[in-house]
């Protein structure tokens, strides 16, 4: 059994697989979580973050309201599973030392939360003239702080790993452009101050073998960390002939140096399949952003965003997905 590096968090939601189910994840079987109108102003409510939070759960979760303005908004679930959203958008103060032009306002999307050290780094796709990667922190999911974006525009997908590699913050993103992308890989950078980022490597890109990844791939969750190297859930996107299906697969990176990718897997681990995940504002969307890791027990319990409208809950193990993960291998550059 691999072995989750972390805390247990016995309580956290969960579900037993099916008996009989033979996929390596399984959905909570009162999905959607999150319906597209939980708080007044909502059309849709997506590809959200949570984290565990004074013996609670928090989370920071994208709202688009009924113009298709998008923004992130806070909030709270005593379990995991049923939660309150606030109803204002989230507002930055500057961090000290930046400017307050850092907190500039085009959308905010697609959020992750990360606790690092002693706070909660939160990143999103921060329009900048273009999309690029927002960083901000809180300590308690009231005030909240912008640091300055990580890169200049195009980028989507900044997630950061849960501690330093080495001496620096580390953080994959997918370099992007002006549209919908037609094209995406996966990139790794390092920070030594949440400020400035560099020492950028190529992770891993698209698929000529495998058609659920071959159009673009992208970062999912924040990896966790095991004692055979960092799983990363991933997503990858099809372009079919009718539009983009995105599902998700899983890869294992060095524990050192997470730019090398160790292992991958050829088959996807969850897709599109149920009626809220295949119709929504974007038909066959399931898009993962954020795990609850037990490190006792293995457990993963991952929630997505479906179809661009709703929030759903899935459950998987760390032995589940590396065992699917080898048993269906997909060949390392």
């Amino acid at each position: 059994m691999a072995k989750i590096i972390g805390k247990a968090l016995p309580n956290m939601p969960w579900q037993d697989k099916p008996q009989g189910y033979d996929k390596p994840v399984w959905r909570y079987d009162h999905n959607p979580i999150i319906p597209r109108d939980l708080i007044p102003t909502s059309n849709s409510i997506f590809n959200s973050a949570v984290v565990p939070f004074e013996g609670k759960y928090a989370g920071v979760f994208r709202c688009d309201n009924r113009g298709l303005m998008m923004d992130i908004f806070a909030g709270f679930s005593e379990d995991g599973v049923n939660w309150n959203i606030n109803h204002d958008p989230i507002v930055f103060e500057p961090a000290p030392g930046c400017d307050p032009c850092v907190t500039r306002k085009e959308y905010r999307y697609d959020p992750r939360v990360c606790f690092i050290e002693d706070r909660y780094y939160i990143t999103w796709c921060n329009g900048f003239h273009g999309p690029t990667i927002g960083v901000g922190y809180t300590y308690d999911f009231k005030t909240f702080y912008q640091l300055e974006n990580a890169y200049l525009p195009y980028n989507r997908n900044g997630v950061l790993f849960p501690r330093k590699i080495g001496e620096n913050y580390a953080m994959l993103s997918r370099p992007s452009d002006t549209g919908h992308t037609p094209f995406g890989d996966i990139f790794y950078s390092e920070s030594p101050d949440m400020t400035f980022w560099g020492k950028h490597r190529y992770v891993f890109g698209t698929s000529k073998i495998a058609g659920w990844q071959a159009k673009k791939v992208g970062p999912g969750p924040t990896p966790i960390e095991t004692d055979e190297g960092w799983l990363m859930i991933y997503h990858g996107v099809l372009n079919s002939c009718n539009g983009f299906v995105y599902r998700f697969g899983v890869a294992l990176l060095d524990i050192d140096k997470p730019w090398i990718v160790k292992e991958r897997g050829l088959f996807y681990v969850f897709g599109p399949e149920e009626d809220y995940e295949l119709t929504g504002d974007v038909p066959n969307v399931t898009f993962p952003c954020a795990t609850l890791t037990d490190a006792d027990t293995g457990r993963i319990t991952i929630y997505y965003g479906a179809a661009d409208t709703v929030t759903g809950m899935a459950f998987t193990t760390v032995d589940e997905l590396l065992s699917y993960m080898r048993k269906y291998p997909h060949p390392v550059d």
